[in-house]
């Protein structure tokens, strides 16, 4: 038994097939079932249940895959402390980040700290925050921008800025000429939000429970953009992060007295060898982000 076969043992437990799981580990199909028959053979035991179209780990093979997938974290962390051993600010990093805040920040970060960190490739992976988390866990991410408090406690977290959350209204509603918002104003509405799973609709959530605002009922937008075009064709209101409130002749983004936010932090696992890389990182982003209507933390 050796790393390759429990790479490939990993590689099939993440796409859920023989022949993708061959293509991603650039071997054939053939080769990585033998490879895996090998692999039970070794160890004794079987790991997967097979039938003539898909397969399904067995009691064993889920916690020998699971162990498995920890042994190769470490054994890339390994390889990567002896890399940053030469030159602690070079190597390659995968980042998450939410698909709410992606678009809106990273042209404001990115293109800077290509040049403030030159010998730092960052791969960048947008999916949403449950999803994240779990890839963070489990080594298929290194590190990743999301709202805090962090979904796993164990991450360690290096808290970055505060954003806060506008009203996006249509120019002709009522609530449009309104210089600041006050809970009185907020009676009798309800707002559009996006699907589950996005962490901006729990905060948005937690927003209406407070003020006790009505959700609308027959409509989940998949992205914020979804949500805009809405309130420019007049059909509703919604909560938009202040990054994202670009101007348009149809809408009106009205600030509240006492405005919900988000507070966004750069998070990673405790054993990652890139920690002083992360530093850096928060720190640039800090700083550039101090530029931008956000406060930073």
């Amino acid at each position: 038994m050796n790393l390759r076969d429990l790479k490939y043992l990993v590689a099939l437990i993440d796409h859920h097939h023989f022949g993708r799981a061959a293509q991603a580990c650039f071997i054939t199909q053939p080769a990585l079932s033998m490879q895996i028959k090998k692999l039970e053979s070794t160890l004794g035991v079987c790991l997967l249940e097979r039938s003539s179209k898909s397969f399904i780990l067995t009691s064993i093979g889920k916690e020998i895959a699971e162990r498995a997938r920890k042994l190769l974290m470490q054994a890339d962390e390994i390889k990567q402390i002896a890399k940053l051993a030469h030159d602690p600010l070079q190597g390659e990093i995968k980042l998450g980040i939410f698909p709410t805040l992606a678009p809106y920040f990273l042209p404001l970060v990115i293109p800077a700290l290509s040049k403030l960190l030159p010998k730092i490739s960052i791969f960048l992976i947008e999916e949403k925050t449950n999803l994240l988390s779990q890839k963070l866990a489990n080594g298929s991410l290194d590190a990743a921008i999301l709202a805090m408090p962090a979904l796993d406690s164990s991450f360690v977290v290096h808290p970055l800025f505060t954003e806060n959350f506008l009203l996006a209204v249509p120019t002709r509603h009522a609530l449009a000429k309104k210089k600041l918002l006050q809970q009185v104003d907020l009676q009798n509405i309800n707002l559009f939000l996006l699907e589950e799973g996005h962490c901006l609709r729990e905060q948005a959530l937690t927003f209406c429970k407070r003020l006790n605002l009505g959700q609308g009922e027959h409509f989940r937008a998949t992205s914020l953009e979804t949500l805009r075009h809405m309130i420019i064709s007049g059909l509703g209101l919604t909560l938009m992060p202040q990054l994202a409130c670009h101007l348009h002749r149809k809408i009106s983004y009205i600030p509240f007295a006492s405005p919900p936010a988000r507070q966004i932090g750069l998070m990673w696992r405790a054993t990652s060898p890139y920690a002083a890389i992360y530093d850096v990182l928060a720190s640039h982003i800090k700083t550039l982000m101090s530029h931008h209507p956000v406060t930073i933390m």
